[in-house]
């Protein structure tokens, strides 16, 4: 485990067997030492620092995946995997990763494809606030989201839409959702299926209110522009929680056999304990879809070389490997204590 900062890596609670290591990767040639004669490595770093990871991953030829979100940044991340000598597989988390796996998985079984509709969520069991939101995962990725413009197909037509916008309402379970256009949780499925679907869209998932608040904050108040300053009142107004539920909902429809047909994933995962500490949804689903992708190309079963594509997993290679189980268990923790 690598992080510049000192105090951070003691406050990780690890296992024995894992070491750490106090470095600043933006210094010149520190990151690429470290790397040598590495297998991989993981990028769970903010997002402006992708291109650098990645580009000391090529440099020590050790294969590379990360959790980023950022349009740009995997736009270089695949730019290196053309001359690179190992494999480079980036968005390894829930959204973007697991949901292209998903969708992509539904699609497959069309003859023709008409619309692909990813929706994913990361809310708190106990919404306690004007915002319905507690902070579950990266700050810096949340506002990065809600403001870089989103990848759609419309009319068959590849465009970008505005993050907040198109807002929708759906229940599940008998709770009202509601859900709207946010940036990077298509990967790269746009482009695989362009010219093959009609409607293709990802939306994020949130409470009923949240996107009304968002879009006063970001737009009316000019915060957009501000983004430390927006970060700063999250981070000191809204409290963490490990009580956490992580909703995947894929809607795909289509024709087979001359038949207009819709088929539909939905998946929720709930905190649990590992081992003897509670995680929170997202740290298991964002972890295990890291760690299946890892243990998948250990084992052989992906490439050793190239861009890996999300979609380019299959399902059921996912779901069956040790790691990638964690999407079919399902344990809701009601309290931390015990």
């Amino acid at each position: 485990l690598v992080d510049r900062s000192a105090a951070q890596l003691g406050a990780a609670e690890l296992p024995e067997t894992v070491e750490t290591l106090e470095l600043d990767i933006e210094a010149p040639g520190m990151l690429e030492a470290a790397l040598a004669g590495k297998f991989a490595v993981l990028s769970a770093a903010p997002f402006h620092l992708t291109a650098r990871i990645a580009e000391a991953a090529a440099s020590a030829g050790v294969h590379y995946l990360d959790l980023t979100e950022d349009v740009v940044a995997t736009r270089r991340v695949r730019q290196l995997a053309r001359t690179a000598n190992s494999a480079f597989i980036p968005q390894c988390g829930l959204a973007p990763g697991f949901i292209s796996i998903v969708a992509n998985d539904l699609a497959s079984r069309f003859d023709t494809l008409e619309s692909v509709r990813m929706r994913v969520g990361a809310l708190p069991q106990y919404p306690s606030n004007a915002l319905n939101y507690n902070l579950t995962w990266s700050t810096d990725g949340v506002i990065n989201e809600y403001c870089e413009p989103c990848e759609a197909i419309v009319e068959g037509e590849l465009i970008e839409v505005p993050p907040l916008e198109e807002r929708e309402e759906f229940s599940l379970d008998g709770v009202t959702y509601e859900a709207f256009n946010t940036s990077g949780g298509l990967g790269t499925l746009a482009e695989t299926l362009k010219g093959k679907v009609r409607t293709l869209n990802y939306r994020t998932i949130r409470y009923p209110g949240h996107a009304a608040i968002m879009k006063a904050l970001l737009n009316d108040l000019g915060l957009r522009h501000r983004r430390d300053v927006l970060k700063d009142i999250f981070e000191s107004a809204l409290p963490a929680t490990l009580q956490d539920v992580v909703i995947v909902f894929v809607t795909v429809s289509g024709r087979k056999n001359g038949r207009l047909l819709q088929e539909t994933y939905a998946n929720k995962i709930y905190a649990k304990r590992v081992g003897d500490k509670v995680r929170s949804a997202i740290q298991i689903t964002t972890a295990s879809a890291i760690c299946a992708v890892l243990d998948m190309l250990a084992d052989g079963t992906l490439p050793a070389k190239g861009f890996i594509k999300q979609e380019d997993i299959a399902l059921d290679a996912f779901l069956a490997n040790r790691f990638g189980r964690a999407y079919t268990q399902h344990e809701m923790v009601s309290r931390l204590a015990g």
